[in-house]
């Protein structure tokens, strides 16, 4: 399962529908927004999504992880919209009989995620700049 929210994700119950009497192993990872990035200070983050896409490509990353590792279940959640230093962007839950599995599932989610899902972040920096991160076309067509 794979869903993109625009309110925070500390608002909701994450976790929800992963355990079950099989499950000996949860795993998950929390992406947060940090104060810098390549040596500017960070002040907040702007997520924008081409939605549909995004649904289709996670859809195919959800079902790789299912395949590759024997897992229970999985759940990814990434945010959209401005957030602020500290604030959760992105999260992914893994369960499974054994650790192993569930670190491993946790990690090929959250990597494929980050690279080939359609989700652009931009900076805004402390002395008022901004900036799309790596994404030489969003810079392109956001001029300011």
């Amino acid at each position: 399962m794979f869903q993109i929210f625009s309110k925070p994700l500390e608002s909701i119950n994450l976790r929800e529908g992963l355990a079950s009497n099989e499950v000996g192993a949860f795993v998950c990872f929390e992406g947060l927004v940090r104060n810098h990035n390549e040596g500017k200070k960070v002040i907040a983050l702007e997520y924008e999504a081409f939605s549909a896409l995004c649904d289709k490509e996670a859809a195919k990353i959800m079902q790789e992880a299912y395949e590759k590792f024997n897992i229970f279940n999985a759940k990814c959640f990434h945010r959209v919209g401005k957030l602020d230093i500290k604030e959760m962007a992105v999260w992914v839950g893994v369960t499974s009989a054994h650790r192993d599995a569930a670190f491993e599932a946790c990690r090929y989610i959250i990597d494929e995620i980050k690279f080939r899902i359609p989700i652009w972040k931009k900076e805004y920096y402390e002395n008022g700049d901004s900036g799309w991160v790596n994404c030489e076309e969003c810079s392109k067509a956001h001029h300011h």
